[in-house]
C-alpha cells in the first residue's frame, strides 16, 4: 500500500476529494452553548449557525487528543500502509499538530507531520499534493515533501462580519478587534506565518468580497490556479466570489471547490464568513 494522508475536520474538503484521494480525517471538537460534537461528525455548519446567530453565546473548540492521532496512525498501519503522512490545521491556531507530533514521536519514523500554516483548504490543498503524491509511488519523504511544496504554493484570505469571535477566541488581541470595529470597519485577514493577521478594512460587504477578488487575483500571479471559497451562512457571498473570481482568472482558474466552513472555524469566526483560499499549481514542464 502506498503512504497514507491524514488530516483534520478544518481542512473542509468536499466529500468528492476526500473519497477520490482516499485522505483519512480526524476531527477537531467543538462546544457550543454547552453541547459537544465533533466536527462534521455529530456537529454541522447548521449547527454552529443556529448557535453563533443567538443573543448569548459561548464557543469553544478543542484538538483532539494525542491518542487519537496514534490510533489512526496504528490502524493505518496496521493495514498495511507504507507510511503515514499528517496535514494539519496551523500550529499558531490550535495544538492540532502538537498532538499529532506527540502522536507520531511515539510511533517511530513511519510517520510524518506537516504544519499547513493555514485552515480550511490552506490545508486541504497540501493533503490532496501529498495523496497525488503517494498515489504515484513515493515514498514516505516524498510525499511529505509534496505536501510542504503545496503549502508554499497555497495562501489564504478572507473577510469577516466582526472581529469579536476572532477576540474572544484568543486568535487576535483587543487592539486589532478595536480597530476592526471601530467606525463600523469590515476586516480582511490573512495568515502570512500561520497566524491571523489583519490585512485590510473595508466599509461593506460588497466591497469585501471585491477586496478579496482582487487579493485572489494578485496572489494567482501568472500561474494557473485552484481556488477554494468557503463561507458561513453566506452563500450569495460565495456564489458572487466564484463568479468574479472566474471572470477575472478566465483559462487560468483551474478547479473551483465550495463548501460552508464547519463549527470550529465558526467559532472563531462567526456568521458572515467569507474566505478564497488560492492554490497555485505547478508550471507544466513541456
Amino acid at each position: 500500500m502506498p503512504v497514507a494522508v491524514v488530516t483534520d475536520s478544518t481542512a473542509y474538503l468536499p466529500p468528492h476529494l476526500l473519497r477520490s484521494h482516499e485522505l483519512t480525517v480526524v476531527p477537531l471538537t467543538v462546544v457550543l452553548n454547552g453541547a459537544e460534537g465533533l466536527e462534521g461528525v455529530e456537529t454541522f455548519p447548521a449547527d454552529a449557525t443556529r448557535a453563533l446567530s443567538a443573543r448569548r453565546v459561548s464557543a469553544s473548540t478543542s484538538r483532539p487528543s494525542p491518542e487519537q492521532f496514534a490510533q489512526t496512525y496504528r490502524r493505518l498501519l496496521d493495514a498495511g500502509a507504507a507510511g503515514v503522512v499528517s496535514v494539519h490545521l496551523s500550529a499558531e491556531l490550535s495544538g492540532t499538530v502538537a498532538a499529532a507530533r506527540l502522536a507520531a514521536a511515539e510511533i517511530g519514523d513511519r510517520v510524518a507531520v506537516v504544519d499547513s500554516r493555514s485552515c480550511g483548504m490552506g490545508i486541504g490543498f497540501p493533503a490532496v499534493a501529498a495523496a497525488e503524491a503517494a498515489a504515484r509511488g513515493a515514498d514516505l519523504d516524498g510525499v511529505r515533501e509534496a505536501a510542504s511544496a503545496a503549502v508554499a504554493r497555497t495562501t489564504i484570505f478572507f473577510y469577516v462580519d466582526t472581529l469579536e469571535f476572532l477576540r474572544r477566541g484568543g486568535r487576535i488581541n483587543a487592539a486589532e478587534a478595536l480597530f476592526g470595529t471601530a467606525l463600523s470597519v469590515k476586516p480582511i485577514m490573512h495568515m502570512p506565518d500561520g497566524g491571523i493577521v489583519l490585512l485590510d478594512k473595508v466599509r461593506t460587504a460588497s466591497r469585501g468580497v471585491a477586496r478579496l477578488v482582487d487579493l485572489a487575483v494578485e496572489s494567482a500571479g501568472e500561474a494557473d490556479v485552484d481556488l477554494a471559497v468557503h463561507h458561513l451562512a453566506a452563500p450569495q457571498r460565495a456564489e458572487a466570489l466564484v463568479a468574479a473570481l472566474a471572470g477575472r482568472l478566465g483559462d487560468r482558474l483551474r478547479d473551483t471547490y465550495v463548501s460552508e466552513a464547519g463549527g470550529v472555524v465558526a467559532a472563531h469566526a462567526g456568521p458572515g464568513l467569507a474566505c478564497v483560499v488560492v492554490h497555485r499549481r505547478t508550471p507544466t514542464v513541456t
